[in-house]
């Protein structure tokens, strides 16, 4: 269904909203919703990549930044700065570019639709784990030397699940609204068709 420009902008923001409060962790609990948010982002907001996916990835850093100073510590000595950290436009554009691909490819609500919806979460969520995660292993000065891929794949399985579970969590939530919005605004096409036929 084609979005005006203003439901692209509500759709942002929400999803900015979600990043900021989560990546905050503002609501304690609640963990981070990033990876989701830009999966969803490409699915609702696909085609509006030159101005939504930077923006994102902005709020990102902005938040990171008020996060590491607001607990009275240097932005540049924080352990997830390094130079991994300038690896999050392409792990997110991972993420991205699975709901993107899901948009195209989808067919309404359907099980094919759902199956598709499966498979582009776990290749885009699994490509950007890789990456960040071999990113931060590779590059971080945090890790401790000396480094082997033996190391690095015992790592990959530590986080693996939990990141994946999680992205799936938002995602799941996001299909869920997008699910009942879709019947509620197929309903009401149907009741102004049926309002204007008598």
């Amino acid at each position: 269904m084609a979005k005006t420009q203003n439901q692209r902008i509500g759709i942002f923001l929400l999803l900015a909203l979600v990043m900021v409060a989560t990546r905050l962790h503002h609501f304690g609990a609640l963990p981070d919703a990033s990876w989701g948010v830009f999966f969803l982002a490409g699915f609702w907001l696909r085609g509006s990549a030159r101005w939504a996916f930077p923006l994102l990835i902005a709020t990102a850093v902005l938040v990171d930044f008020f996060a590491i100073t607001g607990s009275g510590l240097d932005f540049w000595s924080h352990y997830c700065v390094s130079p991994a950290y300038w690896f999050m436009p392409v792990y997110f554009a991972a993420l991205w570019m699975g709901g993107s691909w899901l948009a195209r490819h989808q067919s309404g609500l359907s099980l094919t639709t759902l199956g598709l919806a499966a498979v582009s979460l776990l290749v885009s969520e699994t490509l950007c784990y890789l990456i960040s995660n071999g990113s931060f292993y590779w590059l971080s000065h945090s890790v401790p030397l000396p480094r082997s891929f033996g190391s690095w794949f015992a790592n990959l399985g530590d986080w693996y699940l939990p990141f994946l579970a999680t992205t799936a969590l938002y995602v799941g939530i996001g299909a869920v609204l997008h699910v009942g919005l879709t019947l509620l605004a197929r309903t009401l096409r149907q009741s102004d068709r049926t309002g204007l036929s008598h």
